[in-house]
């Protein structure tokens, strides 16, 4: 069953065409990733479904029409954004931007600060810290664990491992298994191919503002053609 399905999608950032006519699903307890170079719509795209940029098109979840609503009442509906730009509270504790993520002060879903604290002791250690204080790579792991903390359904992931050391990215590879472990789909656009190809179920490919290939992991690995075009430097 298909828990995200859009359709149409065109957004637009003044008189510029971003997005044309994007058409993706994301299953129940899926791993979806959106491939492509920067600059062609795949952070655009996460925007649009979450209503941060205006949608034209299609847009359901679960069945109900998200295009067109307030940002808030998406994540309501159980969609959870985690942006590439790392939003922590910089004066706040780590601790207290996690608190900031439930829907509901002290109501807790799938996720706890134990498992959180567990899945990364550095955030446990510093949890009593300014978040400000922070690595890069720590306020990112942050700003995943918080929107966790939301108990989102499905959750869009955009760039979690950009700019990270190698240890970074293979604990966000195990926080990404962990999430879909329990339950929760997940859309992420990412740019390191081998780990795309080693966690997803399935893979879109983004040229020009439009999906240029669909398929499996061992779909994309077959097919140096649009390797080379669209996703090799």
């Amino acid at each position: 069953m298909m828990m995200l399905e859009v359709r149409d999608l065109h957004a637009y950032y003044g008189q510029s065409h971003i997005l044309h006519g994007i058409d993706l699903d994301v299953g129940e307890g899926e791993i979806v990733s959106l491939l492509g170079r920067n600059g062609v719509g795949r952070s655009t795209t996460c925007k649009a479904i979450m209503g941060l940029v205006a949608p034209q098109g299609r847009v359901t979840f679960r069945g109900r029409q998200l295009a067109g609503l307030r940002s808030d009442l998406i994540a309501r509906a159980g969609l959870g954004y985690v942006p590439e730009d790392r939003q922590v509270f910089p004066t706040l504790s780590v601790r207290q931007n996690l608190e900031l993520g439930l829907k509901r002060a002290g109501r807790f879903g799938r996720w706890t600060f134990d498992d959180v604290f567990r899945l990364f002791p550095n955030l446990a250690a510093r949890q009593n810290n300014p978040a400000g204080v922070l690595s890069g790579g720590e306020q990112q792991m942050l700003t995943m664990c918080r929107t966790l903390m939301g108990d989102p359904d499905l959750i869009l992931i955009d760039e979690p491992t950009e700019g990270l050391a190698p240890l970074l990215v293979e604990q966000v590879g195990v926080l990404l298994a962990e999430i879909a472990g329990r339950g929760v789909s997940i859309l992420l656009v990412e740019q390191k191919l081998t780990i795309a190809l080693k966690i997803s179920k399935r893979l879109y490919v983004m040229g020009h503002g439009q999906i240029v290939f669909e398929g499996s992991p061992a779909d994309l690995a077959a097919n140096a053609g649009i390797r080379q075009e669209w996703l090799e430097v």
